[in-house]
C-alpha cells in the first residue's frame, strides 16, 4: 500500500511567477538561494497562498505573515532531525510548502492536505494540530527527551503573541527557564493578533518591546560614537556595555522573560530573512532557552487582508483574490443568529454581559460589544480563566454569557465543575461550533461536550434544532439563575425551521404517527431534526410507524420520556455527539431508572479522531445518514417481529458517497 504521506507530497503545477517555489522540494533547497532569491521566493510564495487559498478557502492572513520567518527558520536549523514545532498550525502553510507539500488543490478537502501539520503527511509535521498555547509543554517534553537520550538535536516552538495569553504557556514557561542549560528556541511571532488584536497585559509588555529602540541597536550605536572619540571613549563604552542590564530595561524593558531565566534576542523584523538567521543562528548557538521575539505583519503583501481589521483574514471562505470578496453568501448563520439575540438581550437586561477567550467575531459577540462596549470581556486564549471569571460575575449579581468553541470548552472543564456548578452559579455557555465541523479536522470537531458535561451536578444542556429555538433556549438558558446552563449549536447555515406538531412534558413532538402503538420513538438531538424526519419517512415506507420527538433540553433527560418511550417498541436516539456518554447513553439510563425495559439503539459519532472533510463526507464515512440508520432500526423491527418479512428496501442502502 502506498504511503499516504508520498501520496500527499505532489509538486506545484508550474505557473507564472512560481519558478523558484517549484524548485523547492525540501528545506535543503533553500541553502544554494542568494538573499535576492529568497525575497523573490517570499514574494511568489505570497502570490502562491492567495490564488490557492481564495479557491479553497483556510487561514490565509497568518500564513501571510509568516513566510520570511518559515523560510529563516528552515534555513537555520536541520528539519526534520531538528524539530520545528507550531503552536495551534493553522500558520504552517508555508511550512508545508517548503517541505514538498505544493499541491494546496484540496486543501482542508477529503484526501487533500490538513489545513494544520499532520503527521500522515510529512516527517517534517512532529505533532498534529492541537489548541492554542500547548507547543511550549511539547518543547519541554522533547528537549528533556534529547537531554536524557543524549541527542544534540535542536527543538524550536513557534508560538504566536496571542497564544502567550493562554495560562498553559506561562506554565511551560516556568519549567523551560528552570533548565538554564538544556537548549531550546522559542520564536514569538508577535503580529500583535490571535484571531482579532491580542489584548491584556502581556500584550501591553509586548507593545511597549515592539516601540522602543531595542538596547542592540542603541549599543551598537553608541559603541560606532564612542569609539571615535578620543581617550575616554573606550572606557565610557565599557561602562555603559556593563551596565546593559539597567539600559535594557529602561530602553527595551524585556526584563520579564529575562527575570524567568531565559535569554531574550529582539524584537526582530520579522520580515527580514537575514535578521531573522543571525537572530536564530545566535539562540541556536547558545546552548539554553533562547526567545527570539520577531515583529511580524498578518496579511502582509495582500492589501485586503490588510484592510480587514476585524481579523486581517484569519480564516476565509472561497474568495476572488483579486478584491477578498467572498464568492457566494453561505445565508443565515447559526453564529449570526446567537450574535443579534444577544444584542436583544442586552437591552432587555442590564445584568447580561458576555465573555469571549479572544475570538470576540468568531463567536457573534462582536455585535454585543458595539452595542455594549462595557459588558464584554475578552480574557484572551484563556478558557479556564474565563470560566471562572464567569462564576465569579455571576457570584456578584450578573448573568455572564461565555461563547467559546465547543472542542474549546474541554480545557476549561475542571471550571465548569468545581467553581461553576459546585457554587451553583447562574453562568450560560453558548457552545459554537458544536458537532462535526469537519474541514479543520480531529481537534476542532465539537464532539464531546454533550458527554463530558453529563457527568456535572445541575448543569443544563440545550440543543436547539434551529434558528427559533436558538432564540428560545438562549433566553430560557438565562433565566436560570443557580445553576450552569449550555447551549450548543452546529457550524455554518442554519436550516429552515422544523415546526411541532405537539408538546410532551418539555419536549416537542416533530412527527406524530397514526398508529396506536407506534414501532419507534426516534429522539432527535438539535440540528439533526431534519435527517430524523427524513429517518421517519424512510421508515414509514417500510410500514414503520415513528414518532419524532425534540427533547430541546437533553440534559437533564425530560421526565416525560420515560413513559412516552412506554408507549413503543423501540426507542432511537440520534445525535451529532459521541455515542460514548452522550444523550443516547443519558435516555438509557433514564428508562432502567424508570424501569423502562425496552430496546434502545444510539447513533452519534464513534470514539475516534474523525480525519478532515466536509462535514457531509464525514457524516457518511462515519453512517451518520438518514439512509444508513433506517437500514439498521428496520432491521431492528424485523427482528423483533421475529421475522425478516421487513427488510431494507434498496432505497434505504447506506449512501457513501
Amino acid at each position: 500500500m502506498k504511503d499516504p504521506r508520498e501520496a500527499r507530497r505532489s509538486r506545484v503545477v508550474v505557473g507564472d511567477g512560481w519558478d523558484l517555489l517549484t524548485r523547492i522540494e525540501g528545506p535543503r533547497d533553500l541553502d544554494r538561494l542568494s538573499p535576492e532569491q529568497l525575497d523573490q521566493l517570499a514574494a511568489e510564495i505570497r502570490s502562491f497562498l492567495v490564488d490557492a487559498v481564495s479557491k479553497t478557502g483556510g487561514h490565509l492572513g497568518p500564513n501571510l505573515g509568516v513566510v520570511e520567518l518559515t523560510i529563516a527558520l528552515h534555513r537555520v536549523f536541520d528539519s526534520p532531525r531538528d524539530k520545528v514545532l507550531w503552536d495551534t498550525g493553522h500558520q504552517s502553510y508555508v511550512h508545508k510548502l517548503l517541505t514538498g507539500r505544493q499541491d494546496f488543490s484540496r486543501l482542508k478537502m477529503k484526501g487533500g492536505l490538513s489545513g494544520y501539520p499532520a503527521r500522515a503527511e510529512s516527517d517534517h509535521d512532529c505533532i498534529e494540530n492541537s489548541h492554542a498555547s500547548t507547543v511550549l509543554g511539547w518543547a519541554d517534553g522533547l528537549a528533556k527527551a534529547n537531554e536524557v537520550l543524549r541527542k544534540d538535536d535542536h527543538v524550536v516552538a513557534v508560538i504566536g503573541d496571542g497564544a502567550l495569553t493562554g495560562g498553559m504557556a506561562w506554565e511551560a514557561l516556568n519549567n523551560i527557564a528552570a533548565a538554564k542549560d538544556r537548549p531550546l528556541v522559542i520564536v514569538v511571532n508577535d503580529n500583535e493578533r490571535s484571531y482579532a488584536p491580542t489584548i491584556g497585559g502581556l500584550a501591553n509588555h509586548l507593545a511597549t518591546l515592539r516601540t522602543t529602540d531595542g538596547y542592540e541597536r542603541f549599543l551598537a550605536r553608541g559603541k560606532d560614537i564612542l569609539g571615535r572619540t578620543p581617550v575616554v571613549g573606550k572606557p565610557l563604552y565599557e561602562t555603559l556595555h556593563g551596565a546593559k542590564k539597567g539600559l535594557k530595561d529602561f530602553i527595551a524593558p524585556q526584563g520579564m522573560f529575562e527575570d524567568l531565566g531565559l535569554k531574550y534576542v529582539g524584537p526582530i523584523d520579522g520580515h527580514d530573512i537575514e535578521a531573522l538567521e543571525s537572530a536564530l543562528a545566535r539562540a541556536k548557538r547558545f546552548g539554553g532557552p533562547v526567545i527570539v521575539h520577531c515583529l511580524t505583519e498578518k496579511g502582509r503583501g495582500y492589501q485586503p487582508a490588510l484592510q480587514d481589521e476585524a481579523d486581517r483574514f484569519h480564516a476565509v471562505g472561497k474568495i476572488h483574490p483579486d478584491t477578498g470578496l467572498p464568492i457566494a453568501s453561505s445565508g443565515l448563520d447559526w453564529t449570526s443568529v446567537f450574535g443579534e439575540e444577544m444584542v436583544k438581550l442586552g437591552a432587555e437586561r442590564e445584568d447580561i454581559v458576555a465573555i469571549t477567550a479572544a475570538m470576540l467575531q468568531p463567536v457573534g459577540l462582536d455585535r454585543f460589544a458595539k452595542a455594549y462596549p462595557d459588558r464584554v470581556y475578552d480574557v484572551g486564549i484563556a478558557e479556564q480563566h474565563g470560566a471562572v471569571s464567569a462564576a465569579g460575575l455571576a457570584t456578584g449579581g450578573v448573568h455572564p454569557v461565555f461563547a467559546v468553541y465547543a472542542t474549546f470548552l474541554n480545557r476549561a472543564f475542571d471550571q465548569v465543575l468545581m467553581d461553576v456548578a459546585l457554587h451553583n452559579c447562574g453562568v450560560t455557555f453558548v457552545l459554537d461550533r458544536a458537532g462535526i465541523t469537519g474541514t479543520d479536522g480531529a481537534s476542532h470537531n465539537g464532539m464531546w461536550d454533550m458527554s463530558i458535561l453529563q457527568v456535572v451536578p445541575g448543569l443544563r444542556i440545550a440543543a436547539p434544532r434551529d434558528a427559533d429555538q436558538v432564540r428560545a433556549q438562549l433566553r430560557e438558558a438565562v433565566a436560570v439563575d443557580d445553576a450552569p446552563t449550555v447551549v450548543r449549536f452546529s457550524k455554518g447555515a442554519v436550516g429552515p425551521s422544523v415546526k411541532a406538531v405537539g408538546r410532551v412534558g418539555g419536549m416537542d413532538v416533530l412527527r406524530r404517527p397514526d398508529a396506536d402503538r407506534p414501532d419507534v420513538l426516534l429522539v432527535s438531538v438539535g440540528a439533526l431534526a431534519p435527517m430524523c424526519l427524513e429517518i421517519a419517512d424512510l421508515l414509514d415506507a417500510q410500514g414503520i410507524s415513528t414518532t419524532v420527538v425534540d427533547p430541546r433540553w437533553v440534559k437533564p433527560v425530560d421526565e416525560a420520556l420515560p413513559p412516552l418511550a412506554e408507549r413503543h417498541r423501540v426507542v432511537v436516539t440520534v445525535e451529532d455527539n459521541s455515542r460514548v456518554g452522550g444523550v443516547g447513553s443519558a435516555v438509557a439510563q433514564a428508562l432502567r431508572d424508570a424501569g423502562v425495559d425496552m430496546p434502545l439503539r444510539d447513533f452519534g459519532i464513534p470514539p475516534r479522531f474523525l480525519d478532515h472533510a466536509s462535514r457531509k463526507e464525514v457524516m457518511a464515512e462515519i453512517g451518520l445518514t438518514a439512509p444508513d440508520i433506517a437500514r439498521q432500526v428496520t432491521g431492528l423491527v424485523a427482528k423483533l417481529d421475529g421475522s425478516s418479512a421487513r427488510t431494507a428496501d434498496p432505497e434505504v442502502e447506506p449512501v457513501r458517497d
